[in-house]
């Protein structure tokens, strides 16, 4: 089991080459800085405060693993100035089965998208503003409860 906050980019390959071995799923994702405005972003700036974000990673890393039958996962976070289409996270899960694989990967991801304690400002043609939270990011959430 594995967090890691990073301002550097990361290898797919790399971080995927000794994963879940002996597993039966293996299953990833990988979130991209997306242009909502296409066109007009010209960076997302991420930060993070590391003496909360870590241990709150960590935290539900573990809930995810007392949840569903784990035989390893990853999640990487960036933080910095990122590009649209720059690797922004990834989660990989490895399960014996691959509904607890697909299950955990996607409680993860809800988890990261919603309370992880990243702030996010978009840098446009137009101006800054910080990403606030959607109401369907905290529906999505709603349903692990």
């Amino acid at each position: 089991m594995v967090v890691r906050v990073q301002a550097a980019d990361f290898d797919l390959a790399a971080e995927l080459s000794d994963f879940g071995l002996g597993a039966g799923a293996v299953v990833t994702f990988t979130g991209l800085v997306r242009d909502h405005d296409q066109g007009g972003l010209r960076e997302m700036l991420i930060e993070h405060y590391p003496a909360m974000t870590e241990p709150a990673l960590t935290a539900i890393e573990a809930r995810a693993k007392s949840r569903w039958n784990l035989a390893d996962s990853l999640i990487i976070h960036r933080f910095g100035a990122l590009k649209p289409g720059d690797r922004i996270m990834m989660v990989a899960t490895a399960a014996r089965h691959r509904g607890d694989a697909f299950q955990a990967a996607e409680f993860l991801m809800d988890y990261l998208k919603s309370r992880a304690p990243f702030w996010k400002k978009e840098i446009t043609d137009k101006g800054e503003s910080w990403v606030a939270a959607k109401d369907s990011d905290e529906a999505a959430i709603d349903r692990w409860s």
